[in-house]
């Protein structure tokens, strides 16, 4: 692990005058009615650069009321190619901004700007188009019935908007995850009430003005901030005036929003925890697994859902791997997150990185070897006070280990040895996540033989984070319910309605 900086850039941002982060409720910005505010922080600097307004039941039932207005209104009788045209226009009114949309995704999460001008703007502004064309191309289904007259029957299926989304959005890919939801649900119909993430608020509150600028009618798209318990959270997801709510984040919040949504028999779509497993057999390229696998566990600082904290190599290969393995992540560089150079930025908080070092000292004291890393990173000024952490890998411990059975979400992984293909299946299906799974092979047959039996939402074969937008994407067991991407968004944003004309 390298560490670099550039203190005036750093600096200039820490010294920024504070933003202010209001609600966005029918088309307007507007303050939280209790007056209280809470601070957003950059994790990179550990420095306060805005204060977020809490919303409180008032906000909530304003922005839900909005929205419900909004499906009886102008939104609600557009016509699919205006609505397709509108969202064609709040992509580019992203990408219009694009620097803005940067420097605020940025602040807010700490992570390399190189990231970010790659993955999460473009992938936020490409949803809204993505979507757009799969409403305007989704077919649907008729079928033709005899009836007892000999005359027949005509049925034919219809999509008709959900109503009003609760989308409750995490704090990793803030602005891709958001649109992800927010995307599909605007292209079917429907009106949202968003709730970020309190530790990322600012991509969700700059998007209010894409949507006035896109022409988006006032009340289709609102924001509340605030936390979850006794705050903007609960109140949404509570709320008889929501009609589905979809969420990313941990598995033990979203149980919440499940009890919150049985009242009213509520949809619910969640993308949760996970705890995932990568496979790499002796017969892997392997150049490509390591490159591969070095993404997969330090990638946003280990702050992916997708990411393999369980690392399980074939004993021929394993202790190449270990060593080549330690050798990617020692040349991660952290520094400042807006030099080029800079690999890896640093966890969400300081609350977040107490979680994961207890973890790390936890592996310690069970046994574990430390491979690399294990403790904070030493940043210079202006980083001191950030939430910076070293890459970790270990070795040594079991698998019935806590750091091989719960989700730590940081920049680590724990690699083992196995030596038969049916027992590491075993093991890596040993757990009571199932969102992702990777497989390094060069065996096409082994490929599709291991790939079929993961207990896993999406398989990667020699890749990772290789995502084609118009497929599945969603977990099993405890990390999740549904499906996000292409027409298996559109199941959960529309209902379907059967018409049945007598001929």
């Amino acid at each position: 692990m390298t560490v670099h900086a550039k203190a005036q850039a750093a600096t200039a941002v820490a010294s920024a005058a504070l933003r202010e982060y209001r609600h966005f409720i029918d088309g307007q910005y507007v303050a939280g009615s209790s007056g209280r505010t809470f601070a957003n922080v950059n994790p990179a600097t550990g420095q306060a650069i805005g204060r977020v307004h809490e919303a409180g039941r008032e906000e909530v039932e304003a922005a839900v009321g909005a929205a419900r207005a909004a499906l009886r209104g102008e939104w609600g009788r557009m016509a699919l190619g205006d609505r397709v045209e509108v969202l064609y226009r709040v992509a580019d009114g992203i990408n219009a901004r694009f620097d803005e949309f940067l420097e605020a995704e940025c602040a807010d999460t700490g992570k390399p700007f190189s990231l970010a001008r790659h993955v999460d703007i473009p992938r936020g502004a490409a949803n809204f188009k993505i979507f757009a064309d799969v409403i305007k191309n989704v077919p649907t289904e008729a079928f033709r019935m005899d009836t007892p007259d000999g005359r027949g029957a005509l049925n034919y299926a219809i999509r008709v908007p959900k109503g009003v989304v609760a989308v409750v959005c995490p704090w990793n890919l803030p602005l891709l995850l958001m649109t992800w939801k927010v995307g599909p649900a605007l292209a079917c119909g429907n009106a949202v009430v968003v709730k970020p993430s309190e530790e990322t608020p600012a991509t969700a509150t700059l998007l209010g003005e894409v949507m006035n600028e896109a022409g988006v009618p006032r009340g289709v798209y609102n924001v509340v901030h605030g936390f979850g318990p006794n705050s903007a959270g609960a109140f949404l997801t509570e709320h008889p005036g929501i009609d589905a709510i979809t969420f990313t984040g941990e598995t033990a919040t979203g149980t919440a929003i499940m009890k919150a949504a049985a009242v009213g028999v509520r949809d619910v779509s969640f993308e949760l925890g996970g705890k995932n497993p990568a496979l790499v057999f002796a017969d892997c390229d392997m150049d490509k697994a390591i490159e591969g696998t070095v993404r997969s566990v330090f990638a946003n600082c280990g702050q992916v859902c997708l990411g393999t904290e369980r690392v399980y190599v074939e004993r021929p290969i394993f202790e190449e791997f270990v060593a080549r393995l330690k050798a990617g992540a020692e040349k991660l560089t952290l520094g400042d997150p807006r030099d080029p150079a800079t690999s890896m930025g640093p966890l969400i908080s300081q609350v977040h990185r107490d979680k994961v070092l207890s973890y790390y000292r936890r592996a310690k004291e069970l046994g574990a070897t430390v491979v690399t890393g294990g403790d904070v990173a030493a940043m210079p000024a202006p980083f001191g006070a950030g939430s910076w952490i070293q890459p970790t890998i270990w070795t040594g411990l079991s698998d019935d280990s806590p750091i091989m059975r719960e989700e730590i979400f940081g920049p680590c992984c724990h690699v083992s040895p196995f030596d038969d293909e049916d027992d590491v299946i075993r093991r890596a299906n040993d757990t009571k996540y199932g969102l992702a799974c990777t497989v390094w092979t060069e065996s096409a047959t082994r490929a599709h033989r291991v790939a079929a039996q993961m207990q896993a939402g999406l398989i990667w074969v020699n890749s990772w984070f290789l995502r084609d937008l118009r497929t599945p994407f969603g977990g099993m067991k405890e990390s999740g319910i549904g499906r996000e991407g292409g027409v298996h968004s559109l199941e959960f944003y529309t209902e379907m309605k059967n018409v049945c004309l007598k001929l």
